[in-house]
């Protein structure tokens, strides 16, 4: 395999345990020609990011039961978050919803009448049309992308280019504490073209995302406002991004 780098390297790592369920350090020391040291560093920070479990010899994928495990208490947090987050939008407020999952939570508590939101997700667009509030609903259209399930690309940010917005809600794979919003997925244009569009940027992230270090910043700190997460989160934690100039605003489980 020819060399790579170590974020093209940990991306490959992180498909391969998603794919076979299970790799060593011995065979990935061979695969990417590189020392088995090296190896277990990526190990161990694609497991800090939520990607695999580390196990003698390698890794393996996060267990099906582990991840139901977790899913009551994230269902609460996004909630939870949900709601601080529609207490920020005000009516005929212009808004975009970017896609993912805590952000699909935000859209079913939506009850602000005249809103206008434009979204690049297929499944968060068909909920809105649907609201009682009956917002008036906007696509990006563009490139689809398989891997997010949304609108990507330079048609999708030439549309956004053409409107003006009061609020941008959008989530994130991690938050790097001196940097800002992380993610996995390169496609990171158009995040930053909604930042761009719109007067106030609000992040909505669980607490346990907070510190993940993903191998690509989306939205460094002095381009977001606020960041809306739930009451799990240390003081000392709220202080760091506070002094980065952002909002933390705390929700509480209902």
């Amino acid at each position: 395999m020819p060399k790579r780098n170590t974020k093209q390297r940990r991306q490959i790592i992180a498909t391969m345990v998603q794919e076979q369920g299970e790799v060593s350090v011995e065979i990935l020391s061979t695969l990417f020609e590189t020392s088995e040291v090296t190896i277990r560093k990526d190990l161990t920070a694609l497991e800090e990011s939520g990607f695999l479990l580390r196990r003698y010899g390698g890794a393996i994928k996060i267990p099906k039961e582990m991840i139901e495990d977790q899913a009551e208490n994230l269902s609460k947090q996004k909630i939870a978050i949900a709601h601080a987050a529609t207490k920020q939008i005000k009516e005929h407020n212009r808004i975009i919803i970017d896609t993912g999952s805590t952000t699909g939570a935000l859209v079913k508590v939506l009850n602000q009448t005249g809103l206008v939101i434009m979204t690049n997700s297929l499944a968060l667009a068909n909920e809105l049309t649907v609201l009682e509030c009956e917002p008036t609903v906007l696509m990006t259209g563009g490139t689809w992308d398989t891997r997010s399930e949304s609108f990507q690309g330079k048609v999708a940010e030439q549309v956004l280019r053409s409107y003006n917005f009061d609020q941008l809600f959008i989530g994130a794979d991690g938050v790097d504490l001196s940097q800002g919003t992380t993610t996995f997925n390169e496609l990171i244009g158009l995040s930053q073209v909604m930042a761009e569009v719109s007067r106030e940027v609000i992040v909505l992230i669980e607490s346990q995302k907070i510190g993940r270090k993903m191998p690509n910043i989306e939205l460094e700190w002095q381009k977001i406002d606020k960041l809306i997460t739930d009451e799990e989160i240390s003081p000392e934690v709220v202080q760091q991004i506070t002094q980065q100039g952002v909002e933390v605003i705390i929700a509480k489980y209902e």
